[in-house]
């Protein structure tokens, strides 16, 4: 199977193309490296193409699949800069085009922001709310996907990723996962901020269970369009994650400030009822088991910089 990897030089998408070439695929990746980093594909058995996700339209190649992970991740890029909302719903609309044109299935990189201003556990069917620049740009990606499946039969499916934490997040700075974050400033012998009282909680999910996820997404077979939560169904607390670093002899200094943010989410956790039903995917991996690989794993990238 000919596979395409948007975004493959990044964070998430570098552990995806990892394992599809480790079961047998054929793996491009497409990529502007404006934060991926090509190392983190070295040694892999990929074709590295340097340009923007929606470029995919204009390459003479067929893939079965493209896996878009290619888009900017982060609330405060989209803030700073709106714009991206078109760029990302540009490059979206070229990828549907691609697909419609060659029969290539597509997987969807979403993300669980998208049900801020709902209650907890957050599930498929909840209404989207307007909450921010990041999460409209998502959704509508979505409802693309959803558009092109109704009238072209287009194959879609949609994974809204939770809070991934992993390792190969060193490039990611200051939009790297709270849980990473946390670990380079007990290494560092830095303070971490905290913004409230530390109660607030992320539903944290391993890079590894969104990598089987997506190879999930990709054998799903029973409808066109499909969306599912990619999350663990545990959250954890701002003082959760402290007090497991705590117990594993890291000490990170917490500082606690008012929250000056208006549209904060407080809590994300996901019902993953329907990812196991249909999808047959279920979170594997603990906090608790997977915290000494990434301390020892970031001390290691520290070290040798």
């Amino acid at each position: 199977m000919r596979v395409l990897v948007t975004g493959g030089c990044g964070f998430i998408g570098s552990h995806i193309v990892e394992e599809l070439c480790r079961r047998g695929f054929e793996v491009y990746v497409i990529d502007d490296l404006s934060l991926g980093a090509k190392k983190n594909v070295n040694g892999m058995d990929v074709k590295l193409i340097v340009g923007s996700s929606g470029d995919v339209l204009y390459l003479n190649e067929k893939f079965d699949a493209v896996l878009h992970n290619g888009i900017p991740s982060s609330s405060p890029m989209y803030k700073r800069d709106p714009n991206l909302i078109s760029k990302v719903l540009r490059d979206m609309i070229s990828i549907l085009e691609y697909s419609k044109k060659n029969g290539s299935k597509i997987v969807l990189a979403s993300t669980s922001s998208i049900y801020n201003g709902n209650s907890i556990p957050w599930h498929e069917n909840m209404p989207i709310l307007v909450t921010d620049y990041y999460t409209e740009a998502r959704y509508y990606c979505e409802r693309l996907c959803k558009l092109y499946s109704d009238l072209y039969g287009v194959e879609c499916i949609v994974l809204r990723y939770f809070s991934v934490y992993g390792e190969r997040e060193e490039h990611k700075g200051s939009y790297a996962n709270v849980l990473t974050q946390m670990i380079w400033c007990g290494l560092k012998n830095e303070e971490f901020v905290v913004y409230g009282d530390g109660s607030q909680a992320r539903d944290l999910i391993y890079v590894k269970d969104v990598v089987e996820a997506n190879i999930r997404a990709l054998e799903y077979e029973d409808s066109k369009f499909e969306v599912f939560n990619v999350g663990s169904g545990r959250a954890y607390s701002f003082n959760d994650m402290l007090s497991v670093l705590r117990g594993h002899n890291l000490e990170v200094k917490a500082i606690y400030v008012e929250n000056p943010i208006r549209n904060y989410v407080y809590c994300t956790l996901a019902d993953t009822k329907k990812a196991e039903d249909l999808l047959k995917f279920k979170a594997k991996w603990r906090v608790e088991e997977i915290v000494p690989k990434l301390i020892d794993y970031y001390k290691n990238v520290i070290m040798t910089k």
